[in-house]
């Protein structure tokens, strides 16, 4: 049993109002019927589009399956499939998940580890759907990306979507069009954060733009001002303002752009007048996080170091002693000198995580309320032994593939990236 499920089961009283509920001690197959949604968890509170993809039931023997059956199972088909196979888990996988994995990191770390494994005919990505996209869009074409769960998405992403992105580019260009300078620069760069899906990382491929990721955000965004005059920054706005903040932009200078109004809910001298443009999305996980929890901690625990990600609102960014990405979060902890204190405002099973692999630090989370992102938590053993087991007798099951036309674009985005390191 994961610490997760533990501290669920702990939990005296979860109030109605909260986003989170003891569901997620369950089966993920239990919540893979129906209509769209994302679960229990984080997200669960997020409207799902319509189009959110659907695992549909995997065989009941993986369901009813014990913990020890299922570890057993996957670890045999794992030394029959040998090099042909790689397993990749994301930092915010739940523990039982991350026990199999070859690389653990986060999406950018692993779309990366793919690469070294050039023997691996499948690539089974534990994480989320855009990021075993961006597998597929990196890996060679001899090799299969395979996601356990289909219905692994994320809200965030689906927080912007192709055709609202196209309709705000235009509306841009329409309001740019007369915009002259001397030094050549681009109306408006297009950059988008890692967690979007891939057919938004093809558009800002073909319209100039680049990928970034919570690592180098702020190198992405000199390289869109040298190139632009202001950036459109899709879909997180808090690593948007985050960012551009840290980097001197003023805040009357990033306005929201909301796709359900004209020209984003702005007039056109605030668009104008731009330097970011923020699209209206966020994490549900990363927004749990307030200033109270850290004040708290801080009345708590005198001396508490407290790191939080970037996908945090502005403000508790601006309380916080530190904030970066998951690399940079294990990378504070692991440097602190013995007996450190941290309050960390990122996803629980990676807190969970780091204070088991750290027993000479306290280590906690800022959230009191346990609420795992509730797309990660639907990767679990059991669609993982049956994946594992369908490769053995041949069958590739849920791969994702991204289509060539989309994939070309995409990875131009994504080589931008790849070359804009901190």
């Amino acid at each position: 049993m994961s610490s997760i499920d533990v501290t669920l089961r702990t939990l005296k009283l979860v109030s109605p109002e909260a986003s989170c509920n003891t569901d997620l001690t369950k089966g993920p197959w239990l919540f893979d019927t129906g209509g769209p949604d994302y679960g229990p968890g984080s997200s669960q509170q997020d409207v799902a589009p319509a189009n959110t993809p659907r695992q549909g039931q995997i065989p009941v023997e993986y369901q009813d399956a014990s913990d020890q059956e299922l570890t057993n199972r996957i670890l045999a088909a794992k030394q029959t499939l040998g090099e042909r196979l790689v397993i990749l888990g994301h930092h915010y996988q739940r523990d039982e998940v991350v026990a199999f994995a070859d690389f653990v990191g986060d999406s950018f770390q692993l779309a990366n580890a793919a690469q070294t494994r050039e023997k691996a005919e499948y690539i089974v990505f534990c994480g989320v759907h855009f990021m075993a996209e961006t597998a597929d869009i990196l890996s060679s074409e001899n090799q299969s990306v395979i996601l356990p769960n289909l219905a692994a998405g994320c809200s965030m992403a689906d927080m912007a979507d192709e055709s609202s992105v196209e309709e705000c580019w235009e509306q841009l260009m329409d309001l740019y069009k007369d915009e002259r300078t001397d030094d050549g620069k681009a109306s408006v760069i297009p950059v988008t954060y890692m967690n979007c899906s891939a057919a938004l990382k093809a558009f800002v491929g073909k319209n100039g733009g680049i990928v970034c990721t919570s690592s180098n955000a702020a190198t992405v965004l000199e390289w869109a001002f040298e190139r632009g005059q202001r950036v459109l920054f899709f879909p997180d706005q808090h690593l948007g303002r985050n960012t551009a903040k840290a980097m001197g932009v003023a805040l009357e200078h990033m306005p929201m752009w909301n796709p359900r109004k004209a020209l984003g809910g702005s007039d056109a001298r605030t668009l104008l007048d731009a330097k970011v443009i923020l699209w209206h999305g966020f994490c549900s996980v990363h927004k749990r996080f307030n200033v109270g929890q850290i004040q708290k901690a801080r009345t708590e625990h005198p001396g508490v170091q407290i790191v939080v990600h970037p996908e945090c609102p502005m403000p508790v960014v601006d309380a916080a002693d530190m904030a970066g990405s998951t690399d940079y979060i294990q990378k504070a902890v692991a440097a602190a000198p013995a007996g450190s204190v941290f309050g960390i405002g990122t996803e629980i099973n990676m807190v969970n995580r780091l204070a088991a692999e750290h027993p000479e630090h306290t280590i906690f989370c800022l959230d009191p309320l346990i609420c795992p992102c509730s797309t990660m938590y639907r990767i679990h053993p059991g669609y993982i032994a049956w994946v594992l087991e369908a490769l053995v007798a041949g069958e590739v099951v849920n791969q994702i593939s991204v289509p060539a036309s989309v994939a070309a674009d995409a990875k131009v985005a994504l080589e931008r990236m790849l070359a804009a390191r901190p």
